[in-house]
């Protein structure tokens, strides 16, 4: 069979997809019958070989690909002020949905688009960083939830991943597991990305399906993990083609771009220079313009004005405006840049022949642009936990994008992202944080190429729309679990009838104590937090049952410019209690659960044993040292020439604590957030032979602890070096915090590294017998 003839054809405008449904309810379907005869004598038996499920006649391959932190009026292909060429084509052969919405942040959406249900409903209320101990919240993704994945699998499809996973208990990402919620126990036979939140493009922490692996980040100007994980991608692709091209493929590709940090090549950030030197107000007027001369919202939409927290352009200094208008050129660089790859991918994969065969469903942002960087943005370095001054900044103009920096735009380019809507990520109330594009194409199968869809859809409708093209009956049953019912409806409807009205008639948002609803054209809202506030959730903030609610017709009132909250009293009490429901049955409630500690392999452990060559231990699966009394003690052993090195190190460049030899002499340092916060240089070189290298840390006990949580700021102390029983040094460290995104590793340090005195990994050429961390 070749590639093309798996398409599914059109018959009288619709999909001829029914015949092909399986019978079965329930996942993996029985083994079969031995059809074949067995007789004492061999010559009068005959073989039959099992045969694995094999996918519907005409199941298209689905590639499914999710952008980070992209507003919705980002892209030129919607109105926006960034050139994305690869998308317009793409846009062109297919079609361009602007009511398509999503959750307001990263693993919320992805755990609603890779099930299809409810995100609440399968525990992902919040990112997995603040994940609580309710059912709601918990990031532990239940059995009852299978992916689209797991029943493409088990319907004949090979599977694949690439990129952003974020859907990963963060107490289960560690070398020990368990591995059933990665990518590879949730239905991926293949999976090559990242499981956090964020990760530096240029010094990535990544994993090949549950092996860490080290990318060729030593090619500094060659390496960085777009291009990287769609060459993975390609690879993929073209040997699953070498073996079995006659079965259809599941590839997911979710990038870590356009998420802070905003890493990328300088010759993309060059193409971006003066575009946003009129700042977010006229650029804002600028997109709005844009995106009405080319259809992409109604004609009578309005644009939504500035919120009164957030500053006008022309209210900054000139020093503010020659930093901040890089900022976003460095971000466009960063989303032309994802254009040109994701548009590299899909190149590649119709020179491998699959152009009919191959439906791709491209999302422009799991939420929309983010407003987390603040009022000046950052660049991930500060001092006394405070942003570095603006003149001290600009001396670093040009680094932005770099590995040196961790950095985000500030708060208003998110928003501007957002043109024509209020507010950003995080925001679940308004359609700034919840709407955002959707390209569906299927050449040869949609009519209408290059047309616009108006019907109100969400991220759960994907699942249904993938099983109605594939020929798949979503089963009641998988590996012996009973299955939650999908909650999407499939939008294969729209493909060939734009005025049809929606399908999906109710859908609830709730994100960090915001929420919104909506039924039939009308949408209820209620604002809860200033998204640059937020971070991990706020102990001390109000809780949001009480705030004030607003009323939009979105049929009338594309933007939510006019609230009608007192004009229709009757119609917000009613949706009002429709959230109230909705919510009930989708486990939201408690609204913004207090954040505790999570479980964690280090519980209840106060000695810590490793050994050489253990690397890649995340910080919430290591010993909470940061603020709290504590010994570090490493045996070593010196060859008669010397030895240099990384003895143990945690965090990297933005945050985190490193043991090392160097230039013969055992060095501690302690990195917070960019800067040095303190460092011990033995007193005299190591002799060869055998070394007790022991290092205690006393916290100031006045000070206290500020956060039991790991990586977060911690108080100051004092820390004391001893080298074979003998003081080899003291000093005072002023804080402990940025630990996010990277690892504890013993002889070596990778990923970034923690002291600018070395570069990673800086593997330790002596011998390690045993480093022991004791919390005391």
């Amino acid at each position: 069979m070749t590639k093309t003839n798996r398409s599914l054809v059109l018959a009288g405008g619709l999909l001829a997809v029914s015949a092909c449904l399986w019978a079965a309810d329930a996942l993996p379907k029985p083994d079969a019958t031995f059809k074949g005869k067995i007789d004492p004598s061999r010559d009068k038996s005959t073989p039959d070989w099992p045969q694995r499920p094999a996918a519907s006649k005409g199941a298209p391959n689905v590639i499914l690909i999710l952008l980070d932190d992209v507003g919705f009026g980002a892209t030129s292909t919607f109105g926006g002020p960034v050139a994305t060429p690869f998308l317009s084509q793409l846009a062109a052969s297919g079609l361009r949905y602007n009511r398509f919405h999503v959750n307001a942040m990263c693993s919320p959406t992805r755990g609603a688009l890779l099930s299809g249900r409810n995100n609440h409903e399968v525990g992902f209320g919040v990112i997995t960083e603040s994940a609580a101990g309710y059912p709601g919240y918990n990031s532990v993704w239940p059995r009852s939830a299978a992916s689209v994945a797991e029943v493409l699998k088990l319907n004949g499809y090979s599977t694949a991943a690439f990129g952003k996973w974020h859907n990963t208990p963060v107490w289960e990402v560690n070398p020990a597991g368990p591995f059933d919620h990665w990518p590879t126990g949730l239905g991926f036979e293949y999976f090559y990305g990242f499981l956090g939140a964020a990760v530096s493009q240029w010094e990535p922490t990544l994993y090949r399906n549950t092996t860490p692996v080290e990318p060729a980040t030593g090619h500094k100007g060659i390496y960085h993990l777009t291009p990287d994980l769609v060459n993975d991608a390609i690879h993929w692709v073209e040997q699953h083609d070498a073996v079995s091209p006659q079965k259809p493929f599941f590839l997911y590709l979710a990038t870590g771009a356009t998420h802070s940090p905003h890493h990328v090549p300088q010759e993309w950030v060059a193409k971006q220079k003066g575009l946003f030197d009129q700042g977010w107000d006229k650029l804002r007027e600028q997109t709005f313009a844009r995106e009405r001369e080319i259809g992409a919202i109604p004609a009578n939409a309005e644009l939504t004005p500035r919120p009164k927290e957030i500053p006008a352009w022309d209210s900054l200094t000139e020093p503010q405006k020659k930093l901040l208008s890089h900022q976003m050129e460095v971000y466009a660089g960063f989303l032309a840049q994802t254009d040109y790859e994701v548009g590299r991918l899909l190149q590649a994969v119709r020179a491998e022949g699959h152009v009919e065969d191959t439906a791709v469903f491209y999302i422009v942002g799991d939420n929309g642009g983010s407003a987390e960087g603040g009022f000046e943005g950052h660049d991930g370095v500060t001092v006394d936990n405070k942003t570095r001054p603006i003149e001290e900044r600009l001396e670093h103009l040009d680094d932005l994008g770099s590995e040196l920096f961790s950095n985000h735009y500030a708060t208003a380019w998110g928003w501007s992202s957002n043109t024509p809507f209020q507010w950003a990520k995080e925001v679940a109330s308004h359609l700034g944080g919840t709407r955002d594009p959707l390209i569906v194409s299927w050449p040869g199968h949609i009519k209408g190429a290059g047309e616009l869809r108006t019907q109100f859809h969400h991220v759960v409708d994907i699942a249904p729309t993938v099983f109605e093209l594939a020929g798949v009956q979503f089963p009641e049953v998988v590996n012996g679990v009973k299955q939650i019912p999908l909650e999407g409806t499939s939008m294969v409807y729209t493909f060939d009838h734009p005025d049809e009205p929606s399908h999906h008639k109710v859908q609830y948002f709730e994100m960090l104590g915001s929420r919104g609803i909506y039924r039939d054209g009308w949408w209820a809202g209620s604002f809860h937090h200033l998204p640059w506030q937020s971070g991990p959730v706020q102990q001390d903030r109000p809780t949001p049952e009480n705030n004030p609610w607003e009323l939009y017709n979105l049929d009338q009132d594309y933007s939510q410019a006019h609230d009608l909250a007192t004009k229709y009293p009757e119609k917000l009490a009613e949706l009002r209690q429709l959230f109230d429901s909705e919510a009930r049955r989708n486990q939201v409630y408690p609204l913004e659960p207090r954040r505790a500690p999570q479980p964690s392999p280090a519980d209840d452990r106060t000695t810590f044993v490793y050994h050489a060559g253990v690397q890649r231990v995340p910080a919430a699966s290591a010993p909470r040292i940061a603020g709290r009394a504590h010994r570090i003690t490493a045996d070593v052993e010196i060859a008669a020439g010397g030895a240099e090195g990384v003895i143990l190190a945690q965090g990297g460049r933005y945050g985190g604590y490193s043991l090392f030899v160097k230039d013969g002499r055992v060095t501690y340092e302690v990195n917070a957030f960019g800067n040095r916060a303190g460092s011990i240089v033995s007193s005299a070189p190591l002799e060869a032979g055998k070394a007790h290298i022991v290092l205690d840390f006393v916290p100031d006990q006045s000070q206290g602890q500020k956060d039991p949580l790991p990586g977060r700021s911690t108080g100051p102390g004092v820390a004391r070096l001893t080298v074979n029983g003998k003081p080899a040094g003291e000093a005072a460290i002023a804080n402990f915090g940025g630990f996010y995104g990277e690892t504890l590793d013993i002889g070596s340090d990778l990923g970034s590294p923690v002291s600018a005195a070395y570069t990673s990994p800086f593997t330790f050429t002596g011998h390690i017998e045993a480093v022991t961390l004791e919390l005391l």
